[in-house]
């Protein structure tokens, strides 16, 4: 049994190198890689294996922190979003509610004014019908005129007197 893990591994490890060789070749075969080959940067890169690696490294490194910052900006947004939305909605309910105090109490100090217009209009025509009676309606001329009458009538008042 012993002889039989270490002929298992190889085969293993020569299928793995077959796997990776194959990965490998479907990647050199990309025509995105295969432009990113010929452009200067890529090139620079093919001549310098070891600013390749560096630059390898560095992305996969920085992927974690990008990443996470990036998901900080996204929930901040929408934390400051649900934030603004709620700050929003809760204006509009304290400024709703104001509205509605301010709108009975303007009711109420109308129907106060009305009805102290109300009850000064009755005091004054009452006062006003007691301090100056109205007169009493005087006969009316066979021909109709009722100014003629009121004249006659007046006259008749300034004789009396």
């Amino acid at each position: 049994m012993a002889k039989e893990e270490p002929l298992s591994t190889s085969k293993d490890l020569k299928e793995l190198q077959k796997k990776l060789s194959l990965l490998v070749e479907s990647i050199q075969n990309n025509s995105k890689v295969i432009a990113f080959m010929k452009s200067p940067v890529g090139q620079y890169l093919d001549r310098h294996p070891f600013m390749a690696l560096t630059v390898l490294v560095f992305v996969a490194l920085s992927a974690i922190p990008v990443g996470f910052f990036l998901l900080i900006v996204v929930l901040t947004s929408l934390a400051a979003f649900v934030g603004v939305i709620l700050l929003e909605g809760l204006v509009i309910s304290v400024g709703g509610l104001s509205l509605l105090c301010v709108l009975c109490g303007l009711s109420f100090v109308s129907l106060a004014v009305s009805g102290t217009i109300i009850v000064s209009y009755v005091v004054a025509s009452s006062l006003l019908n007691y301090w100056f009676p109205p007169r009493p309606v005087t006969q009316q001329n066979s021909s109709g005129d009722c100014q003629l009458a009121m004249k006659s009538a007046d006259l008749e008042g300034l004789y009396q007197e």
